[in-house]
């Protein structure tokens, strides 16, 4: 059974005045696009669809404004979808919202602990809201916060935490009920190094331990580090949905290959072989461009053969998930 089902979700917002084009939000996060808006209506979120495999880690990936912590607010029953259906683990949400809430942890991107409690309190009440019992939640609060290495600062305010230590006890507080889904809502955005990996290495850990774990980010890194699928997200629409790696696969035109010889081959040459899209030519080598690398590489080293020729520099190049991303984003490909 897969652990969330989402077919045909949108959510609309009726707006109260109207915006130009790109005008963006206050604060300049948001960015508005004008073929999202209809009838002074602004579709955030618009028919998307897709699944969440138990025990995976799932991220959307996209811009600000793009549409992705809406339709987190709508997975967790926060924000009430204008259409569509989600299903958590085969219930319906609409249907059986605090029930399956139950079952959730979620660390919102504009998140704080409550500033006035250390961070051993703060663990303690979120484990009193979720009847957790006295001595099973002192339990869980020692161990999650010396997994995340604030045991040390358990007795200090959580308004005298870093930026770094405060987002490691919001994940500490949606730990708590030992969730079976967990949302993170740009979990490493404006974190130092070390906050930064000791998030994601915990992230790894929960995750290898059975946690399914939807994340949204606009880091690349982030999402190609972590997830084992992404959902790239635009203007509201679902662009792009598979592996990072099977992602790169999709835009082929950024493979590629550096060669040069120990003798002058014309381009006219290379261009002839079958699995060559464009040759360029650059200071003492070629820069070409391939349908299929492998392919490329035998059609190469078979003419160099055949010609007593030698390659004196072959190096191969594959597309980065931040090139696919971008060319996705810039109108490059279609849902």
């Amino acid at each position: 059974m897969n652990a969330i089902e989402v077919q045909n979700l949108s959510k609309h917002f009726t707006l109260r005045k109207k915006r130009n084009s790109n005008q963006k939000k206050k604060g300049g996060k948001q960015q508005i696009s004008a073929n999202q808006i209809s009838n002074g209506v602004l579709r955030a979120v618009d028919m998307i669809s897709f699944i969440v495999k138990r025990g995976e880690i799932f991220g959307l990936l996209g811009p600000n404004g793009a549409g992705k912590t809406t339709t987190i607010r709508m997975l967790t029953g926060v924000l009430q979808p204008t259409k569509g259906e989600i299903t958590v683990f085969g219930k319906r949400l609409r249907k059986n919202k605090l029930l399956i809430q139950q079952i959730m942890g979620h660390v919102p991107e504009m998140a704080n602990a409550y500033l006035d409690l250390t961070g051993m309190q703060n663990l303690e009440l979120i484990g009193e809201l979720y009847s957790v019992p006295k001595k099973e939640r002192e339990k869980r609060a020692e161990l999650l916060l010396k997994k995340f290495e604030l045991f040390g600062r358990r007795d200090s305010k959580a308004k005298n935490y870093s930026k770094g230590m405060k987002q490691r006890l919001l994940l500490c507080m949606a730990l708590m009920s030992e969730p079976e889904i967990l949302f993170l809502d740009e979990p490493t955005a404006g974190l130092d190094v070390p906050s930064s990996l000791i998030i994601k290495d915990l992230i790894r850990e929960y995750n290898s331990e059975g946690m399914t774990i939807i994340l949204t980010t606009h880091d690349l890194d982030v999402a190609n580090e972590l997830c084992d699928r992404i959902a790239i997200v635009n203007k509201g629409k679902i662009i792009g949905l598979d592996t990072p790696e099977n992602l790169r696969k999709l835009k082929q035109e950024y493979l590629a290959i550096d060669v040069s010889f120990d003798q002058q081959v014309e381009k006219e040459v290379l261009e002839q072989f079958e699995n060559v899209k464009e040759v360029q030519e650059r200071p003492n080598y070629y820069h070409i461009i391939v349908h299929h690398l492998n392919q490329a590489i035998c059609e190469v080293t078979d003419y160099v053969k055949s010609h007593g020729l030698q390659i004196t520099k072959l190096t191969t190049y594959e597309p980065k998930l931040e090139e696919v991303f971008l060319k996705m984003i810039n109108g490059g490909n279609k849902e």
